[in-house]
Parts: structure tokens; C-alpha cells; sequence
């Protein structure tokens, strides 16, 4: 049968339903309106951004929404299964009865599924960050993702067709069909699917699926394990379930019962505007379990399992403990600025699009068995108020992040917002305020709320601070690095590693702060710090040993050919950036010439660390390739 486009023309039904609806949506104002463009929404786009990933599916809250005034009887949207759902699963989702196809078709996957325009607040509140200003949410929760239904190459040309009536004998309807393929993970909570005209700037409901449920909602899920301390003798471990009472976590005999956390609207930032995390963002977190497994010994391999007989338990999982502090040997990842991306064809609110392969080429140097700890040091989901980001970024980073010591430092897209608690007050967080943070991430730290902490593993000392908190010369931050970095005993660990999300130095056009440089810069220097990691900037670049924007020291070819650094006789520290984990990276520009930057790489990757009592050697390693783009040793004499 051939289609519409050839042998059945539109019926005149359907031209008056397509002129109708763009009549219905161009009587709102707003968006929807071609009439209606303030310099308000121009001038907020413009001003945020940088920080808040501006899209068409991204703004959706945003824009009118109204029920397509469609009479089609023949619409239909099924999902290729609908209960009993894994804990993740690739879902088929078939809209079919379409006697129009467009362009502007899309599938969004809904959560909760009993969300509804009706019951959403109608007042015109102003969601500066996102760059809209309409007066009615287009659900009350967010899509978590979306698909124009043209992603089935048939679907347009109407390939895939079925005669739904004739007469005398000849068809006079017929319909079209295309399907979509959906990664669904486990997050509770039911999802629905919900068929939309109109695209992403003029939506309208066409139909919904049924809702789709997941067979264990309260499964524990996600576990993922940090150090406590420097001795590698106890882990924690931490997990999310829909569980709200103690679960286990059962290990090499023995057993200890979880401490159990949740967080709620509440206690999300917004005030003057209401944030994502706030209100259309939200998506409950169900409970967060943390247990601590001891008498444990460093360096050496063992096994956990973690749940509860009412609502199941994980698989047994291997995992390994870092070297104590002091020993010789350690070998670590570490990166910035990570995220999560899709692993459909969805569009989301906000991708990192390298994060898959990072994290699968983080997972092939850990099947090696030659990594002992991964360093994250900040932009850690880049949920940035949009909850359910959450689950995916811990779904991604599981299979490393259960095996190995998974240690983070706070970033601007974690904890920024005008009322936190931080010094940058843009809506980075998205309202989040470092709550999700550090309740998914409970690191060594005195107080959660003061996200700064030093740990040794092997033959390093790591101090990781908070870029994001007050650093200033009168800051308790300050005050904390000035004593840590002065109690290190570098006989013990002669490697001193400085670790931060915001840098000082960066070829690109994103300057580092000159308050922070001037604060903390001298204190690099005082403690002869050997190298100092950063991210916040999306590619790779060393430096010479650096100080106040000149190499006070620069490196000497091994007979391999690798830049050495010589720290015997100390000048300064070595710096890099690594925020190439995930988010769209950072091009150079061609007319710089800073002589301090030795190496530039606009590449995703991560970098790998090998550090002993002789020698702190470091690799970036390219993830789709696996090569090594740059590569540098720092030494010294036992002696110095």
C-alpha cells in the first residue's frame, strides 16, 4: 500500500486540526506566541548560559501546554512490556494510528506517571535559569527523557502502515507507525510514556501509555565504596533503596547494618526563584544506606553483598582496598567535570557526552587489576536540580565505582546557588546546594556541610578542598589546608597531590580566579606541593612548575622521552587540568602563546597515576583510544 503522501492525500480534517492547534497555541502568551518576545527571556538566555545547558527540551516546564484537540480514534501508544520491570531495560515503544506524521512528534518518558497538567500550579512563576518565562509547567514532573518519533527512519515516509477503514471496498484511512527504543533504569518509581505534537517549543498531549512499573522498587541499588581513612583497613559502602529500614551489608563473614538517610524538597535552595530542584526537577531520592565495613586489610581483595531478605539483595561484588598511607606503591584514576549521557537516542536535559566512554575505558583499566582508587574531583552528575540524574550517574559509574575506592571533591554544579552556603552565587546546582551531594557521597570530612578532607593511600598525601566554600585568608577552609598541608610527613608519603574543581591557569577563556590564586597559591609553595589537579575546565593542560604566572622550573626529557620534573631542588608545583571526563570539551584557541602550558589536549579521557617512593608518574589516557596523550614524571631524592 503506498503512502498518504502519494495515493491518500490529508484528509481536510487534518489540515483544519493542524491550523486549529497552532491557533489554540499562538492564543497563549508566552513562548508559544510569535507575537510575544521579550528582551526578558533574550537577555536571561544570555546570561545563563554557560552554567544551565539552554535547550528546547531543557525549558519544557516552561512552555504552554494543552491537550490536542485530535478526534483521531484510531491514535494508539503500547510498550513492549509494562510490569515486572528489571532494574534496567531497553523498552520498545510503538506509536501507532497516525495519519499525519511529523516532524514535530515526540515520545516523552514521564516519572511519576500520575503527573498531570491539572494538577500543576498555574501561577506565573519565573524560572530565571532556564531562559522562559511562561506561567504554566508543562507537567508537574519533568520528562526524564525524549524522542522525536522520526528517530524510526520509517516513520515519516510511513513505511510502516495499516488500513484502519474503507469504503466500497477501497481504504480510505490509512495510518502510520514508528517505534522507539527506550533505556529505562530502575528509579522506584512508575514511568509513562506520553505521545506529544507540536515539538518541544509548542507542545500539545496526543495520548499516554499506561503506566509501567519496575518488579522491586525497593531493591537496593547503585552501591559504590569510599575510604574512610588512611589505614585501608575500612571501607564504606552506600547504596539508594526505596527501603526505608536498615538493610546489611554482608562481608568475608560478617555482617553490619546500614545507617539510613533521605533527602526532600525542603531541603533544596530557592527563594526569589524557584529552582528546578525545587519544584519540576524533584524526583524522590528514596533512601540512601551507608555501612562501614571493617577489619579489612589494605591492598588485598575481598567480597560484599548489601540488601535485606524483605527486599533482595545485590549480586557479590569483588572489590579491592587501597594501600594504607605510607606503604610504597599506589596506582589511582582520577578526572573531573563527568556527568551522564543517554544510552539511547534521547535527548535529555543536560548530556556529558564522553562519559560513557570514560567510564568503560576506567572499566577495562580496572579488570587489569592494577587500579587501586578513583579520584572524581567535581561536576559530578551535573543532575543540577533534575533529581533523577542522579540514578543514572550512579547506574553509569557502578561497575568501577563498587570495586574500588570512589573519592570526590565537591564542584559548581553541586553545591552553586544564591542561597548556599558557597561563594559563587549563580544557579549552578540548579538548587540542589550540595544536599544530593553529599548525601550520594559521604566523604572522610569533619561535617558533611564542609566538604573538605585530606586521605594518604601509598606513598600520597591528597588534600582535596572545596573551591566552591570560602577560601579567603579568614576562612576555616584556609585555615584547615594551612594545617593539613604543614602536618604532612613527607617521610612517610613524600608525594604531596593538591586537589580542587575550580583551577588557577587555563589556556581557554575561562579565567581562574584571582582571589583564589592569590589566597592559595602561596600555600602551594610553603608546603612544597609536587602536583595539584583541578577540573571546571572541559580538556586537558599541563604546566611547568608554576608560580604567579610564570615556570619557575620546567621539566628535562628522560631517555624515554618523558618530561621530568626534578623535584629535588623544589621551585613550584606542577599543575593540570583534567575536566575532559564527560562534558563537551573546551577547544583551545590558536593564538595563545602562555609559555607556563607545556601539553594541550581537547580529548575525553582520564588520567592515570602510578606513584612509588622514587618517582609520581602521570598518563592522560585518551578513553576511545586507550593511548596515552601526554605523559610526565615528578622525582626526587630520598633526601629533599
Amino acid at each position: 500500500m503506498s503512502s498518504p503522501s502519494s495515493s491518500m492525500k490529508p484528509s481536510i480534517s487534518s489540515w483544519v486540526f493542524r491550523l486549529f492547534l497552532a491557533a489554540v497555541l499562538l492564543s497563549f502568551p508566552g513562548p508559544c506566541s510569535s507575537s510575544f518576545s521579550p528582551p526578558i527571556t533574550i537577555s536571561s538566555i544570555d546570561e545563563f548560559q554557560n552554567y544551565t545547558a539552554i535547550s528546547d527540551f531543557r525549558i519544557l516546564n516552561r512552555r504552554v501546554l494543552v491537550e490536542c484537540p485530535d478526534a483521531n480514534p484510531y491514535l494508539q501508544i503500547n510498550v513492549s512490556k509494562t510490569s515486572s520491570l528489571s532494574d534496567e531495560e531497553y523498552l520498545t515503544v510503538t506509536v501507532s494510528g497516525v495519519l499525519l506524521p511529523a516532524e514535530t512528534d515526540w515520545v516523552a518518558m514521564i516519572s511519576p506517571s500520575h503527573s498531570d497538567v491539572s494538577s500543576c500550579p498555574l501561577a506565573a512563576i519565573f524560572y530565571i535559569q532556564t531562559g522562559d518565562i511562561s506561567n504554566l509547567p508543562l507537567l508537574c514532573h519533568y520528562p526524564v527523557k525524549a524522542q522525536f518519533v522520526s528517530n524510526d527512519p520509517d516513520y515519516l515516509s510511513c513505511k510502516k502502515q495499516e488500513c484502519k477503514k474503507y469504503e466500497n471496498g477501497k481504504c480510505v484511512a490509512v495510518t502510520c507507525a514508528g517505534s522507539l527504543t527506550f533505556h529505562a533504569i530502575n528509579i522506584r518509581t512508575d514511568i509513562e510514556f506520553v505521545f506529544f505534537a507540536g515539538g518541544f517549543q509548542t507542545p500539545c498531549i496526543l495520548t499516554r501509555s499506561n503506566p509501567v512499573s519496575f518488579a522491586s522498587p525497593e531493591k537496593p541499588l547503585y552501591g559504590h565504596i569510599s575510604s574512610i581513612d588512611s589505614t585501608g583497613t575500612s571501607m564504606r559502602l552506600t547504596w539508594v533503596s526505596g527501603d526505608k529500614e536498615p538493610q546489611q551489608v554482608q562481608y568475608e563473614g560478617k555482617s553490619e547494618e546500614s545507617e539510613v538517610v533521605t533527602f526532600t524538597q525542603g531541603d533544596m535552595c530557592g527563594t526569589e526563584k524557584t529552582s528546578p530542584a525545587k519544584d519540576f526537577g524533584w524526583h524522590d531520592p528514596g533512601y540512601i544506606h551507608s555501612a562501614v565495613m571493617t577489619g579489612l586489610q589494605p591492598s588485598s581483595t575481598f567480597s560484599y553483598k548489601y540488601g535485606s531478605d524483605s527486599v533482595g539483595w545485590s549480586d557479590q561484588i569483588q572489590f579491592r582496598t587501597p594501600p594504607a598511607g605510607g606503604s610504597d606503591e599506589l596506582r589511582f584514576i582520577a578526572f573531573g567535570d563527568m556527568g551522564k549521557a543517554p544510552r539511547d537516542a534521547s535527548a535529555e536535559h543536560y548530556i556529558q557526552p564522553g562519559s560513557i566512554s570514560v567510564i568503560e575505558a576506567v572499566a577495562k583499566e580496572l579488570s587489569s587489576g592494577n587500579i587501586d582508587s578513583i579520584f572524581h574531583i567535581g561536576d559530578i552528575s551535573y543532575a543540577t536540580g533534575f533529581l533523577v540524574e542522579w540514578d543514572f550517574f550512579l547506574h553509569l559509574i557502578n561497575p568501577v565505582a563498587s570495586q574500588v575506592s570512589y573519592m570526590t571533591a565537591i564542584g559548581n554544579h553541586e553545591m552553586d546557588y544564591p542561597d548556599a552556603e558557597s561563594i559563587y552565587k549563580t544557579p549552578d546546582s540548579g538548587g540542589e546546594c550540595g544536599v544530593p551531594y553529599w548525601t550520594y557521597f559521604p566523604m572522610p570530612t569533619v561535617q558533611k556541610e564542609k566538604p573538605w578532607y585530606s586521605i594518604e593511600q601509598g606513598s600520597v598525601h591528597f588534600t582535596i578542598i572545596s573551591t566552591e566554600h570560602d577560601w579567603a585568608e579568614s576562612a576555616e577552609q584556609y585555615e584547615w589546608m594551612k594545617n593539613d598541608m604543614a602536618s604532612v610527613d613527607r617521610s612517610k608519603t613524600p608525594w604531596l597531590i593538591f586537589i580542587g574543581h575550580r583551577h588557577m591557569y587555563t589556556s581557554t577563556t575561562s579565567l581562574g580566579s584571582s582571589d583564589f590564586i592569590s589566597a592559595v597559591e602561596p600555600l602551594l609553595l610553603a608546603n612544597k606541593v609536587d602536583l595539584v589537579l583541578f577540573g571546571h575546565v572541559h580538556n586537558y593542560e599541563r604546566t611547568c612548575a608554576i608560580y604567579d604566572h610564570e615556570c619557575k622550573g620546567m621539566p628535562k626529557k628522560d631517555e624515554d622521552g618523558i618530561d621530568t620534573y626534578d623535584n629535588s631542588n623544589y621551585t613550584a608545583p606542577v599543575q593540570a587540568v583534567i575536566g575532559m571526563a564527560g562534558f563537551s570539551l573546551d577547544k583551545f584557541p590558536d593564538d595563545d602563546d602562555n609559555a607556563w602550558s607545556l601539553s594541550r589536549i581537547s580529548e575525553y579521557g582520564y588520567v592515570r597515576g602510578h606513584a612509588t617512593w622514587e618517582e609520581l608518574k602521570m598518563e592522560f589516557v585518551e578513553s576511545n583510544t586507550r593511548k596515552v596523550g601526554d605523559s610526565f614524571r615528578i622525582i626526587r631524592s630520598q633526601s629533599s
